[in-house]
Order: structure tokens, then C-alpha cells, then sequence
């Protein structure tokens, strides 16, 4: 009589078990993540806007109807990527994704230069190399180190009123995400 509830509780344990790792794997085997659906949008190197703002159908659905957002991928075995933003907006925040969509490094315009959005991602061999003789052209940089191979840039802008749209808007369209020979 004892060997029935044991049973019982064994499988609902085992299940819960296959039923926790089958919900963490899904990220990892779904066909419609950001990282694919942004490459049926857009080329490496290219930034795009993600909002339904820029014209058309978002690429990847935004939680806040308040921040338009733009992002590019990118390929750090073709080299570093340097992400640059013109103009000045209420605020601006960035993270860096692997291909998975796990985040990576992320600051906001507190942490810029002036702040101004001009960012080197790299691998961390890439850093040593660069670190050797910074160009002067990098030095208000922020250098992002980041151990993978293929990634995203997502760059988001807080849009407080209307009035706002347009500059935000300039802002993410003249943004540009370039791959850099140094």
C-alpha cells in the first residue's frame, strides 16, 4: 500500500522535473526568436528600428509604448563593431545580447561621455589588441568586452511626450552600427 503514493509522488516529481527543463529549452529550439526574426528584417551591420513607430510591423514586440527602440547584429570574428548615435534625447539605454537573446553588458547614457552613445564591442582578444595603442578616435568610447561570436545591439530611447517623437525618431534612424578595422 505504501509503494502506490510513492510511485505517484516519484512521478509527479519526475514530471515536474522534464516539465521545468522543456520550458527552459525553448528559447534555445524556438524558430521565431528576436535574433531570427531581426535577420529576416535587416543584414549584419545594419541598424533597424523595432517599433511599429518607424513604419509598418514591429520586428520585435516592445513591453513599453514609451521607448522606440533600433538594434543591429552583429559578427565579432569579422572584428569589432563600434555603435555610434548622433543628437541629444531625454534618455537612452543599450544592451548587448548574444544570439540566444541572453544579455550580455548594459548601461545607459549616465554612463557616456557627454552623453553621447559611442560604443566598441569586442572579444576579449580583440580588447588586448586595442588596448596596446587606443586610437585617438576612441577615446570617449565605451569599450563592451564580450565573450561570443555573434550578437545584438539594442539601443532604446525614452520618448516622454508627442513632441518627443521626432527627435527620438532622428536619433534611431541616424544611428549606425559599423564593423571597424583598428
Amino acid at each position: 500500500m505504501r509503494r502506490l503514493p510513492h510511485a505517484i509522488l516519484l512521478g509527479l516529481l519526475g514530471a515536474g522535473i522534464v516539465h521545468i527543463i522543456v520550458l527552459l529549452l525553448v528559447p534555445e529550439f524556438s524558430e521565431r526568436n528576436a535574433w531570427s526574426r531581426l535577420a529576416m528584417a535587416s543584414n549584419l551591420y545594419r541598424m533597424t528600428r523595432l517599433d511599429a513607430e518607424a513604419g509598418g510591423t514591429s520586428v520585435v514586440k516592445s513591453v513599453d509604448p514609451l521607448f522606440y527602440a533600433a538594434a543591429c547584429r552583429f559578427d565579432l570574428s569579422d572584428g569589432m563593431v563600434r555603435v555610434k548615435a548622433p543628437g541629444n534625447v531625454p534618455f537612452w539605454s543599450v544592451s548587448v545580447y548574444d544570439r540566444s537573446g541572453h544579455n550580455i553588458y548594459s548601461f545607459n547614457d549616465h554612463s557616456a561621455t557627454g552623453r553621447v552613445l559611442d560604443s566598441i564591442v569586442l572579444t576579449p582578444a580583440q580588447m588586448i589588441e586595442i588596448r596596446k595603442d587606443v586610437p585617438e578616435e576612441l577615446q570617449g568610447a565605451i569599450f563592451v568586452e564580450a565573450p561570443i561570436d555573434e550578437g545584438m545591439f539594442v539601443i532604446r530611447s525614452f520618448v516622454p511626450d508627442d513632441s518627443w517623437k521626432p527627435t527620438v525618431s532622428r536619433f534611431l534612424e541616424q544611428s549606425s552600427c559599423e564593423l571597424q578595422d583598428y
